[in-house]
């Protein structure tokens, strides 16, 4: 009898450490339907550079990475670096879970066992900044200020609202940031508090950062956060809870499959949730890289 062979790759720190408490549970579940699971602690930021340079890419069945959006990236970097074609399940356990609410993954741990367990499939553009993948969202400016200053266990106790928070005392050092952008169709300059480049919907757990945003569609959503007075920050950011912001007269949106950004000043970057490079940065696509387990098989279309 065939044994498969699931590779998890868990942050043990995520959610409070949920996930960790329920890993027996996981790996008794898989073994019942003669799965053998591999855990990987996600610890070291070269386990898996080693274990994909030593391990033949067709050992695995699948691929579960168990933890918050940076997580998920971990592992999508090292599949795109070693070119892994092995679907790919979310389990969520993070603060935000981006990645996860745009494809609407539940919570409970049965349910996502029983996603992890099919074979229904869809298609995931991953972005490129360089040669670091994301899979959500590339920020800089105020955002990254927000997501790399708020403290780790305050976002484990409030989540979204942490994000705010922190944001609004960010408010008043807030300094424009000088940027030129070059994409196939266009060139403009701006001085900006923010740049969101989206390939999911939400970011920071707002949902509605980029409502309209497919994340296998070849195209990334650009939001510019432009300098404005000070005090229209605070009414913009709350926008930005129900998807208004796109339509607010300081904020620039559009969509392009790659982008260069450069600035004359030093510029800090944010993938996922983690830091990121700095400018100048040459940024694509690459469409329909990654196939992500999912609740349904024909998700926008795109299903394998």
């Amino acid at each position: 009898m065939n044994i498969d062979k699931i590779l998890l790759y868990y942050n043990p720190h995520s959610g409070n450490g949920v996930f960790r408490s329920n890993l027996d549970r996981v790996i008794e579940m898989f073994q019942r339907r003669h799965m053998i699971i591999i855990p990987v602690r996600a610890d070291r930021w070269d386990v898996l550079d080693k274990l994909f340079s030593k391990t033949d890419k067709n050992t695995f069945k699948k691929i579960i990475a168990a933890g918050g959006d940076g997580t998920i990236n971990t592992m999508v970097d090292a599949i795109i670096k070693y070119d892994v074609d092995v679907p790919l399940a979310i389990f969520p356990s993070g603060t935000a879970n981006d990645l996860a609410h745009y494809f609407d993954m539940p919570y409970g741990l049965d349910e996502m066992l029983t996603i992890a367990l099919s074979d229904r499939y869809t298609y995931m553009d991953v972005g490129l900044a360089n040669d670091r993948c994301f899979i959500n969202v590339l920020a800089m400016g105020m955002m990254v200020d927000v997501s790399q200053k708020t403290d780790p266990n305050v976002k484990n106790t409030l989540g979204v609202m942490a994000y705010y928070l922190r944001g609004m005392a960010e408010i008043p050092k807030l300094k424009p940031i000088p940027v030129r952008i070059e994409c196939p169709d266009r060139k403009l300059d701006a001085n900006i508090y923010a740049m969101l480049i989206m390939n999911g919907r939400s970011a920071g757990g707002f949902k509605r950062v980029a409502p309209e945003a497919s994340i296998n569609d070849g195209l990334f959503d650009v939001i510019l956060f432009e300098e404005m007075p000070v005090p229209n920050l605070g009414p913009l950011l709350l926008s930005v809870l129900t998807g208004q912001h796109t339509e607010n007269k300081n904020v620039t949106f559009f969509r392009t499959s790659s982008l260069r950004i450069e600035s004359p000043v030093e510029v800090n970057t944010d993938v996922d949730g983690e830091t990121g490079a700095p400018l100048p940065l040459d940024v694509r696509i690459l469409p329909r890289r990654i196939k992500v387990c999912t609740a349904v098989d024909n998700m926008e279309g795109n299903a394998w």
